[in-house]
Parts: C-alpha cells; sequence; structure tokens
C-alpha cells in the first residue's frame, strides 16, 4: 500500500475534505460548523472569574457597575463611604490586583486533580481590565498594572506543561465605562468604532497569542452584527493557530445565545433537564452568589459537593458540559474551600468518571422514572443487548439498601455492578425485572468499604430497552 495503509490513507482524505471548507462570514455557514468532538467528550470543565473586583471582593465581580453604574447599589455605596476615602475610583484598586502568591503551576495540579478536561480563564470581564499585557488597553492591564505579569500567559504554560486539560478564555465585548464603547452605545458614532478599535483587536490577539482551544464570548449590549461576530469566527475556523480544534460559546450579540454558536449556554446556571437538539453547556458557580471572590461569603453560600454531583450527573445525562467556576483571590489564592470542593470532585471522578466523560444520554430516559434521585448516562457497546451499557447515578443510599428503577427493562443475561467496588462478593444484586422496571439490593458494607462517600453509580448491561 505504500506510504499509508487503505484505512489511514481514508481518514487523511476525510481530514483533509473537512479541513478545506471554508465557512463565510454569516451564521448560516458558520453554525454548519461540527463541533470538535474533544468538547462533548470531556463533559466537566473549570471556569475561573478573576480580575480587580477581585479587590473590593465584595458582592460579586460586577462591584463597579452596582457602585457607578446606572442604579448604584446602597449597600455597595454605603461600603465604599465607609471603608475608603472620598475621592477614591475604580481604578485605585489596580495597584492592589497584586498576585503575588499566584502559583499556575500549584492551580494547574489543582484542576488535575479536579478532575477536570479544560479550563476557561478570565482574560478580561466587564470592567475592562485584561489579565494579559494587551496593547489595546494602555495602562489598564495586568502587565502595565498590579501584578505586573502576564496572568494568562503563565497559566496557559502550566496547564500545558503539566497537564493534558484544554486551555481556554473568557472574554468580555464590552466595558461598562470605556469611553469609546460610551460613545458608541450613545449614539455619537455611526459605525462600530469601538468594536474595531477595542473588541475584535483584542480578541485575534489572545487566539494568536495563547491559542486557546475554548473562545468563550460575553456581554451582549449590541447586535452581533455590530461586534463583527461572523467575520471574527470565520477567521477562527479558517485560519487561525486553532481552527481545528478551537470550540465557542454561543454569546456574540443580541439574539445569539441558545441560537447561534458552537456550543448553547444560553443563560448563566442554564440545565433544561431534557435533551436539547444541540450541545450546550451548565456553567455554574461554587459560591451560589457570585463568580467572583467574596471575602463575606457564608458557609452555607457555598455549593456542597452533593450538590455539585447532582448538578453535574442531571447535565451530563441531558447532554450538557458543566463548568464549575472558581473566584481567586487579589493575591492569586484558590480558597480552600473551592479546593476542598474541586478536589472531592476529582476523588468522585476517579471512581465514577467512567458514567460521565465520553458518554452519551440514555435514549431510553434520563431521569428514572420511579425515583427522581437517579440520573442515567449511557455508553455505546455493541456486545450488549440494547447496544448500550448504562449507567445510573444513583444520588442517595437506597433505604432499607433496596434500590426500585422504573426506566430500566432487564433480560436474562442483564448484569448489574457498583463501580469502584473490588470485592465481587460486595456487588449489589439483581432481584429480578418486571415489566415496570427493576429492583436492585445494594450491598451491606460500612462505609469504609464504599467505593465514594456521596452518589454511587451502577453499570447495566444488556437490559432490554
Amino acid at each position: 500500500m505504500g506510504l499509508f495503509s487503505a484505512s489511514t490513507l481514508a481518514l487523511l482524505l476525510a481530514f483533509a475534505a473537512v479541513s478545506a471548507v471554508k465557512y463565510e462570514p454569516n451564521w448560516d455557514s458558520i453554525d454548519s460548523r461540527p463541533l470538535p468532538a474533544w468538547y462533548d467528550e470531556s463533559k466537566f470543565g473549570i471556569f475561573i472569574h478573576w480580575g480587580v473586583f477581585s479587590v473590593p471582593s465584595f458582592t460579586s465581580e460586577w462591584f463597579w457597575w452596582y457602585w457607578k453604574g446606572d442604579k448604584p447599589w446602597g449597600t455597595v455605596v454605603d461600603f465604599m463611604e465607609k471603608n475608603y476615602r472620598p475621592d477614591w475610583t475604580y481604578a485605585d484598586f489596580a495597584s492592589q490586583f497584586t498576585a503575588e502568591f499566584y502559583n499556575p503551576d500549584e492551580w494547574a495540579d489543582l484542576f488535575k486533580a479536579s478532575g477536570a478536561k479544560y479550563i476557561v480563564l478570565t482574560s478580561k470581564h466587564h470592567e475592562g481590565f485584561t489579565n494579559w499585557p494587551s496593547k489595546y488597553s494602555f495602562n489598564w492591564n495586568a502587565g502595565d498594572v498590579g501584578p505586573r505579569r502576564d496572568l494568562v500567559g503563565d497559566l496557559a504554560t502550566s496547564i500545558r506543561n503539566r497537564t493534558d486539560i484544554k486551555f481556554g478564555l473568557y472574554h468580555s465585548m464590552f466595558e461598562w465605562f470605556n469611553p469609546l464603547w460610551k460613545a458608541d452605545s450613545e449614539g455619537k458614532f455611526a459605525t462600530n468604532y469601538y468594536a474595531h478599535g477595542k473588541t475584535i483587536p483584542e480578541l485575534y490577539e489572545i487566539v494568536n497569542k495563547y491559542k486557546p482551544e475554548v473562545v468563550w464570548s460575553d456581554g451582549d449590549p449590541a447586535p452581533s452584527w455590530y461586534w463583527n461576530s461572523t467575520v471574527f469566527l470565520s477567521w477562527l475556523y479558517n485560519e487561525s493557530p486553532v481552527k481545528d480544534t478551537v470550540v465557542v460559546n454561543d454569546r456574540w450579540g443580541q439574539g445569539c445565545a441558545c441560537k447561534h454558536g458552537g456550543y448553547y449556554t444560553c443563560n448563566d446556571r442554564y440545565n433544561p433537564g431534557h435533551i436539547l437538539n444541540h450541545k450546550w453547556e451548565n456553567c455554574l458557580t461554587i459560591d451560589k452568589k457570585s463568580w467572583g471572590y467574596r471575602r463575606n461569603a457564608v458557609l452555607t453560600e457555598y455549593m456542597t459537593i452533593q450538590e455539585l454531583i447532582t448538578q453535574l450527573a442531571s447535565t451530563v445525562s441531558c447532554g450538557g458540559n458543566m463548568l464549575l467556576n472558581v473566584g481567586p483571590t487579589h493575591d492569586g489564592r484558590i480558597m480552600p474551600v473551592f479546593e476542598e470542593r474541586l478536589r472531592q470532585m476529582g476523588t468522585w471522578l476517579s471512581v465514577n468518571g467512567e458514567s460521565i466523560y465520553s458518554t452519551i444520554p440514555w435514549p431510553t430516559a434520563q431521569n428514572d422514572t420511579l425515583t427522581k434521585n437517579v440520573w442515567y448516562t449511557a455508553r455505546k457497546n455493541a456486545k450488549s443487548t440494547n447496544g448500550y451499557d448504562v449507567y445510573a447515578i444513583v444520588l442517595f443510599w437506597p433505604e432499607d439498601n433496596i434500590l426500585n428503577l422504573g426506566s430500566p427493562l432487564t433480560t436474562p443475561s442483564t448484569s448489574v455492578t457498583l463501580l469502584g467496588l473490588k470485592n465481587p462478593l460486595h456487588q449489589p444484586k439483581l432481584v429480578g425485572g418486571t415489566t415496570n422496571g427493576m429492583r436492585v439490593i445494594f450491598p451491606q458494607v460500612n462505609v469504609n468499604q464504599l467505593p465514594c462517600q456521596w452518589a454511587w453509580v451502577l453499570k447495566m448491561t444488556n437490559l432490554k430497552n
């Protein structure tokens, strides 16, 4: 066969055919691009909101807007009056965004331990401060003031040197108080002056410099034509250094969310509870009230690991990915409560990752018809009776060790195992199936013998449906 086998040559030709596609700067063409497979297979990623807002670390990452925006919050105004001199400006916070404890190697190791397959770091939020030394953000970037280092580049290097995690970047399209944006939004320019001079140049800059495999756009106070979104995306898909692997979300201008883009985010904390006809992502925060770090948060305002696993199970069961957010401190630390949740997630995934990574929704059901505390995922297996291995993610240990399921129907060769249990004598027992489902007896073991502490996963093969 010469240099290549027939199968290898076929793959090369298929890849060449895909690479030869040229995407036009319109939504019909942009939306026709297949989503790179790595994203759907990943299932779980980490979001990182970090910026000047991490200095006041009060209320949320929208602190500046709540202080100086159209409708200031009384709590924020009072906070500033009580704690800062009268002439203090938001720009004064930038010099206190010091990042002296920022250790990107430690961050990378933590994200790897969490089981995440991709991360999305805030490159710039609505405050406009860029976490890289951007030439389009003079004296309002991490190279010129505050950390005086390339926060984005340092983490990109650590992630790629120490892990196989995909590196991605969040980027806000608009900036609350940028004079160019304010002039454009007030109609003082006849063209999209701000987009041409700020937003789009920054996007080209971060893609060419850092080669992110996720471009997570945010902010939609203007339509996509204003931002030249389709022009940028056609370049991203046709010519950029990540053209074959990059994925993007759906926030590219007014009316784009849940309609255009590589995958849908629709709204923050979006979890529809059913399958969509398009890939989607549930982005949510460990801190229930903020994406950025809050010094005044109390323990009950952080999601528990049980709540997070519930979100992961329901999201993946319905075909989504979960992007879990942490907010570092102004000096570059990921606080112990965030670290604990991430390591707990990693511990759980080390046992049960088979039911999450590279799975697909089970066509029969997502949430069990009898008990709502069970979510299903599946993996194709031609040797199984119905063509699938099915995973039942059981959120709570069943009362009296007896679990009745309404969705799976058994065959004489159906088998059930509990992921992570080493001793076959301790495996759950399938009592038998009925026309209405199946009954499983969970093992009577002590807590030290359990494979994990929170949710448990049954692997079922040779089901009828």
